[in-house]
């Protein structure tokens, strides 16, 4: 299955940071942090998962794929956690049907360019409101 069509969606929900913002206590700086940290981490979230999928690791891919899809929902990344959504549900429909180390290369081709750009636009979008100040 490939990829679902996220055009729909927003690449970055500004209500959300918005309500990060006042849940945070934004006086404190604690949503820039988090956002942040979001950016910081995302290379990294995207490497595990990355492996995980090109070696047929199964728990690996699940763990990397629900770390992906929760923190880009906590930033507002609407669009990046639809596609880690789309993969969970492949994984989960997948590899039941076929060994992981078959099943999980092969939603490897079919996802990560995808994921890959949506990442690139999303830090793209998520840095320049940091740099406008976080704010409108």
């Amino acid at each position: 299955m490939a990829p679902s069509d996220d055009a729909g969606r927003p690449l970055v929900d500004r209500s959300v940071l918005d309500r990060l913002r006042i849940e945070l206590a934004e006086d404190e700086g604690y949503c820039t942090v988090f956002v942040g940290n979001f950016i910081d981490c995302l290379p990294v979230r995207i490497g595990r998962l990355r492996l995980a999928l090109t070696t047929g690791d199964l728990p690996g891919a699940v763990d990397a794929v629900l770390s992906l899809k929760t923190s880009s929902q906590m930033v507002g990344a609407e669009q990046l956690a639809g596609l880690a959504h789309d993969l969970e549900r492949s994984i989960r429909e997948d590899t039941p049907r076929e060994e992981p180390s078959v099943a999980l290369p092969r939603l490897a081709a079919d996802y990560l360019r995808p994921i890959s750009l949506c990442c690139r636009q999303t830090l793209n979008r998520l840095e320049l409101q940091r740099s406008a100040g976080a704010s409108r």
